[in-house]
């Protein structure tokens, strides 16, 4: 298996444990906010912290949508377009022919981007 793509997922679960671990510490330290004091002032702290909390998550969630995205574009583009060149050395007419499959290789990144507009709108 190709170390890159290792080195990735590797990355992501990390990433993915150390976000779980620390939603889990906030959402308990709410909790016991909340139990120690029954005023409405401290309830509404409570959820404003909640709310930035989320907010924190889902700009990290968009990054990363983002980030990987156009890694994996840029890496499919390279091994892409090293092959179209290679084919049109040997033959100029395979030009048309080669230069829209890097145009789809590209678009994983527009992908990204579109799923972090979507993470961030709703």
């Amino acid at each position: 298996m190709n170390k890159k793509l290792l080195a990735i997922l590797a990355v992501l679960a990390g990433l993915s444990v150390f976000s779980a671990a620390a939603q889990d510490a906030a959402a308990s330290q709410n909790v016991e906010a909340a139990a120690s004091t029954q005023s409405v002032s401290a309830q509404t702290e409570v959820a404003q912290a909640e709310k930035a909390d989320s907010s924190a998550i889902k700009y990290i969630a968009a990054g990363l949508a983002v980030g990987i995205a156009c890694i994996a574009g840029g890496m499919a583009v390279g091994k892409i377009g090293a092959a179209a060149m290679g084919a049109m050395s040997e033959n100029a007419e395979l030009s048309g022919k080669a230069l829209p499959f890097v145009g789809l290789a590209e678009g994983i990144c527009l992908w990204g981007f579109l799923v972090a507009l979507l993470i961030i709108i709703l």
